[in-house]
């Protein structure tokens, strides 16, 4: 399922960062990315929450270090949600 949430990653950094030649990976970093302030970090995480149809909290968003974190937290979403 992770290469799916990260293939749907991929695209919303492009839309969201503005930059086709982005390319996802699980350590990125927002160091990695130029564009990658507080305020496209809001848009980034309003629009993964929407086109993923889940929620974070606060201390999920927190914990999350890289990439490889949104995924796993994206993908452990999705797979309750699927158990539900």
């Amino acid at each position: 399922m992770s290469e799916e949430v990260k293939t749907k990653l991929n695209s919303i950094f492009k839309n969201v960062f503005k930059d086709h030649s982005l390319e996802v990976t699980e350590e990125m970093t927002s160091n990695d990315v130029e564009r990658w302030d507080s305020l496209s970090h809001f848009t980034l995480i309003a629009t993964v929450e929407n086109e993923f149809k889940i929620k974070f909290h606060l201390n999920e968003l927190i914990a999350m270090k890289n990439v490889g974190d949104l995924i796993h937290g994206i993908s452990s979403k999705q797979l309750s949600v699927s158990n539900s």
